[in-house]
């Protein structure tokens, strides 16, 4: 890593080791300032609860996520946050887990993840093609102004094209600190803390009076990615309503790894009212 991936902090502090309840196994989590969007302090980006979720998920299985969904089911606080997995259905081939985060201080539940699980063994394949540039190709862009650290001070990002404040298209290598205090980001974690900035490096309106709120996050894996960089080439389509979608090819240094799609509720800034974007 380099100087300042060093410094920056992890996005959780585990509080509670894994116990039992009715449920399952739950962990509870003290949520760092470095999980804090870039709308407000007090509301999380939605990199950091995928991958906590996601790390839930892994905890119970040896096989690899082939498919993750998380759903946002409201603004998830900078705050103390409990999360439990489970298997929601076994099997010899496949299976599917759930997990899920639950704000401790409202006592409700403020993200899902569903995941299909695969098994590890080889497959046909194929060599990757590699992208051609490299983090060392892409730029550093300030904050945009008036917008929160956090995240985005939290998370390395290397502009090939495109910008957080430039409409359309965007392709940008990142590097994610680690998830946990104390404990190495799997790479799956690393992705997922990643690619749910899709609709952030993509958006197809300015920033500054348009609102993309996702309600939820899915994610085909097609290989764990290798290295520390994960990079976007993000696009949002908008039709003539109050839905979009953003979606993703995700890569590596070696080639793609995955594909994301984000549903998207398209809002004036003035009117979001309560509302409040993870990304």
């Amino acid at each position: 890593m380099n100087e300042k991936s060093a410094r920056t902090s992890p996005f959780y502090r585990l509080t509670s080791p894994s116990g039992r309840t009715s449920e399952g196994a739950v962990e509870a989590f003290e949520s760092l300032p470095t999980t804090a969007g870039p709308w407000s302090p007090d509301s999380q980006h939605g990199g950091p609860p995928a991958a906590l979720l996601a790390r839930a998920i892994e905890g119970l299985s040896d096989a690899r996520i082939g498919r993750f969904t998380m759903e946002l089911l409201g603004p998830v606080p900078v705050g103390p946050v409990a999360v439990s997995a489970s298997v929601l259905r076994a099997g010899r081939s496949v299976q599917l887990l759930g997990a899920e985060l639950r704000d401790v201080a409202r006592d409700r539940v403020a993200a899902t993840a569903r995941a299909w699980m695969f098994p590890r063994s080889a497959g046909p394949g194929g060599d990757p093609e590699p992208l051609p540039h490299s983090p060392a190709d892409g730029a550093e862009h300030p904050r945009p102004s008036g917008w929160h650290g956090g995240y985005l001070d939290a998370i390395e990002w290397r502009w090939i094209s495109g910008g957080l404040e430039v409409p359309g298209t965007g392709t940008v290598w990142m590097r994610s600190p680690d998830l946990v205090v104390g404990e190495p980001i799997s790479p799956v974690q690393r992705l997922l803390a990643c690619v749910d900035s899709a609709s952030g490096a993509s958006a197809a309106l300015d920033v500054r009076e348009w609102g993309f709120l996702n309600t939820e996050l899915t994610v085909h894996v097609l290989r764990e990615p290798v290295g520390e960089w994960i990079c976007l080439d993000a696009e949002t389509t908008l039709a003539d309503g109050s839905v979009g979608v953003a979606t993703s090819a995700v890569h590596d240094e070696r080639g793609l790894v995955a594909r994301s799609a984000q549903a998207l509720l398209v809002v004036p800034r003035s009117g979001q009212g309560a509302a409040s974007s993870s990304s």
